[in-house]
């Protein structure tokens, strides 16, 4: 599985917001500035997930970003949802009427298998999680 810039980048915006939560809100330059996200495309992301529900925006010179959740509830597997739909391996685990082959075909089956644990390790992944392995990686790096 191939992850896009879009959800790279939306995820590490939410995972500065988590981890700088006392300093609310956040202007965007200043995720984009430390996350080397260019800021037009980080409004975008942030738009989008305002309207999904994970980002609270206002605008304004007080203005800025937060997070509208708890960082424990939000999973990666809700913002790859949000950002990219829900991306499979194979077009035929989705739509198996369009394919031809599809109930005698050996690899689906394992390209199930790995969409399926995919989707858990996804799921089981906080914000909150990347932003302790963020904390505890810049604090290694520090030493």
């Amino acid at each position: 599985m191939r992850i896009p810039m879009k959800v790279d980048y939306g995820v590490r915006a939410l995972v500065d917001l988590a981890l700088h939560a006392e300093k609310q809100p956040i202007q965007a330059a200043e995720i984009a500035a430390r996350q080397q996200i260019p800021e037009p495309y980080l409004e975008q992301l942030m738009s989008i997930l305002h309207k999904a529900g994970y980002v609270y925006s206002r605008r304004g010179p007080q203005g800025g970003h937060t997070l509208a959740k708890q960082p424990t509830k939000i999973s990666l597997g809700m913002i790859i949802n949000s950002l990219e739909g829900n991306p499979v391996p194979l077009d035929c685990i989705n739509t198996p009427d369009e394919c031809g082959v599809y109930t005698v075909c050996a690899q689906r089956e394992v390209w199930e298998s790995v969409d399926k644990a995919i989707i858990q390790v996804l799921d089981a992944t906080s914000i909150s999680d990347l932003a302790s392995r963020q904390r505890e990686r810049t604090a290694l790096a520090q030493n």
